[in-house]
């Protein structure tokens, strides 16, 4: 199941950071490498803190708590809205 999910995660390109010299150091720990001067980042470490997030998410919609789900891209802003209506959130 992990191993899919990893898979899933690189085939959506989340490994893709920044370019390397706007790197922050607090980032070290969830860089997996450096490639054409771009930063990969750790793909299980994503996975580890994406699992962390479900678990409290599910715990916050558990005690009847709202979330308010955010996209800081115009691009996604379709996306992001009807994930959040499907759930209903906001």
């Amino acid at each position: 199941m992990a191993a899919e999910l990893v898979k899933e995660l690189i085939d959506a390109g989340v490994h893709f950071g920044h370019r390397a010299s706007r790197w922050n150091p607090k980032m070290k720990p969830f860089i997996f490498g450096k490639r054409n001067l771009i930063h990969i980042i750790n793909v299980k470490e994503t996975l580890r803190g994406i699992l962390l997030a479900k678990r409290f998410l599910g715990r916050v919609v558990a005690q009847g708590k709202d979330i308010l789900i955010v996209g800081t891209k115009r691009q996604a802003r379709k996306t992001v809205q009807t994930q959040a209506d499907r759930v209903g959130m906001h």
